[in-house]
């Protein structure tokens, strides 16, 4: 840290906001539904500050693109400029950790379907990026062999035990949340790991269930 940044008044009030922004805007969700715009804010919540040219070192896109998209970002209020750069560069902040999206508590239409289309989005996004690491080729990351998984587990659950899972399971996460934003606090050998997991009925399933129990 320069003793520049050091000095600066604001550089607490830059801190990313931690109650989740819950989107409702369907320009928003659009302009956000982009694969670099989505990777700058995932960059952005493990690097807390980047600019333009270290973001276009990490994605591989140029840093006039990087830019671009980040003032884009800061046009929807996504992220916002964290001050103490030099010359042309400025490092940028995400507004917020985390984001809400749910299709299902829009109350306009054009933003349900935005919330929808960006949900697809951000899906296809986990996915590629989990075959791409579980893929029967892809290279194994030495010392992390046995801590890389991918599992699947089937229960009988009711919606609101489903729900408790999921609590349950977020609660473990959280734990680890204050590495995220503190880089003092993680350990050495540390690395960013993603935790992506499911919990959704399988309605087919059950129905094929019911099926053999009136044969039985």
């Amino acid at each position: 840290m320069s003793s520049e940044e050091e000095k600066d008044p604001d550089a607490a009030t830059r801190l990313p906001d931690p109650e989740p922004l819950s989107l409702t805007d369907p320009k928003a969700m659009r302009a956000l539904a982009h694969p670099v715009r989505m990777a700058l804010l995932e960059l952005l919540g493990i690097a807390g500050t980047v600019t333009a040219t270290q973001a276009s070192e990490v994605l591989g896109e140029s840093p006039a693109n990087c830019a671009f998209h980040l003032r884009t970002l800061a046009k929807y209020g996504f992220v916002r400029e964290a001050g103490g750069g030099r010359g042309r560069e400025r490092p940028w902040t995400a507004t917020r950790r985390t984001l809400r999206i749910s299709a299902t508590d829009q109350a306009d239409a054009q933003a349900a379907l935005a919330a929808d289309a960006l949900s697809t989005a951000w899906f296809d996004y986990w996915v590629e990026r989990a075959r791409r690491v579980h893929g029967g080729n892809a290279p194994k990351l030495p010392g992390w062999e046995h801590a890389t998984n991918m599992t699947r587990s089937g229960v009988f659950l009711t919606a609101e035990e489903t729900q408790q899972v999921n609590h349950e399971i977020q609660a473990i996460i959280d734990r680890y949340r204050d590495r995220e934003t503190d880089p003092s606090r993680r350990p050495a050998g540390s690395l960013p790991v993603e935790i992506t997991f499911f919990t959704s009925p399988v309605p087919e399933l059950a129905a094929l269930l019911d099926q053999s129990q009136d044969i039985s």
